[in-house]
């Protein structure tokens, strides 16, 4: 396998979304590709094991990408060698009416990941400039002041909301939560594929909407709202990382790789040291459990 550099894939100054790859090539086979994934998720479960015993950061994971772009099985796949009390998932939904009734960003913040896990956020607070933007009317169902009428929700609505956004995920990392965004970006050729595999194979027909073919329709809509949010959004404390989604196994293992090279960065991520204490009287210890 071909060694990756992985800054290409970080976002660092406007993109245009159309021109950017869906593919790619890691000179790699399949078995290979498993085999580089398991090794990297590995040393991304021991660093989740320092994280926690550090217990200053937190890590949270976002994961964009249109339907079929391979989020959930990215997320089981990447995470499945975590000890569990490490790792919490969150699938962002349409809207309860609990949450319609408080800020948009509040079922953000109460998701937010603790100090020493990881958070992973499977649709994330972008959905609020992705689908709404394509979809407007569903802003009238938050009941926001002043917003009375589509007419009201013009381009001014949609600048504040990233720049809120941005101000939401600068004050958390400031507060210790490493930020990662991921765009899982996928042709329209490969989403096509993806969705007649579901029609074609029962055990997949339940993962199938009709409403799937409706909003594929709106391809174009979407990928012109992720271009303006990745544009507006992708800054040096949480950067956007564009991943070529078109085969699953490279994307899987571009994310792992992704996540354990810049997480290496955080030097001060140690375990604890032992107290004098403990150092000290350590085969005391040990011999009075065994005298029992």
């Amino acid at each position: 396998m071909k060694d990756i550099n992985i800054d290409q894939f970080k976002v660092t100054q406007p993109i245009k979304i159309s021109e950017v790859n869906t593919s790619i090539s890691l000179d790699a086979d399949k078995k290979e590709k498993k085999k580089a994934l398991k090794k990297t998720r590995k040393k991304l479960a021991k660093w989740q094991d320092k994280l926690y015993a550090h217990g200053k950061y937190s890590v949270l994971v976002c994961l964009q990408g249109m339907d079929t772009s391979g989020k959930d099985s990215l997320i089981r796949e990447v995470f499945q060698g975590f000890n569990s009390r490490g790792v919490v998932v969150h699938s962002f939904k349409t809207p309860s009416k609990r949450e319609l009734r408080h800020n948009y960003l509040w079922r953000h913040y109460v998701a937010l990941p603790e100090r020493g896990k990881f958070g992973v956020f499977n649709r994330t607070q972008y959905e609020n400039v992705l689908v709404t933007r394509v979809h407007p009317e569903y802003i009238l169902g938050e009941n926001i002041p002043h917003i009375n009428s589509l007419e009201d929700i013009d381009e001014d609505f949609w600048e504040t909301r990233m720049n809120e956004i941005r101000d939401f995920e600068e004050g958390i990392v400031d507060n210790g939560t490493i930020v990662f965004k991921f765009f899982l970006h996928i042709s329209k050729e490969e989403q096509k594929y993806r969705l007649l595999r579901r029609l074609e194979r029962p055990e997949k027909n339940w993962k199938f909407s009709p409403g799937d073919l409706e909003e594929r329709k709106l391809w174009e809509e979407y990928q012109n709202c992720y271009e303006k949010a990745i544009n507006n959004t992708s800054t040096e404390k949480a950067p956007w990382y564009i991943i070529p989604s078109d085969d699953k196994k490279a994307a899987r293992y571009l994310v792992a790789k992704i996540l354990r090279e810049k997480l290496l960065e955080y030097e001060d991520v140690q375990e604890p040291s032992v107290s004098p204490e403990v150092e000290k009287n350590i085969d005391e210890y040990i011999a009075a459990l065994k005298e029992e």
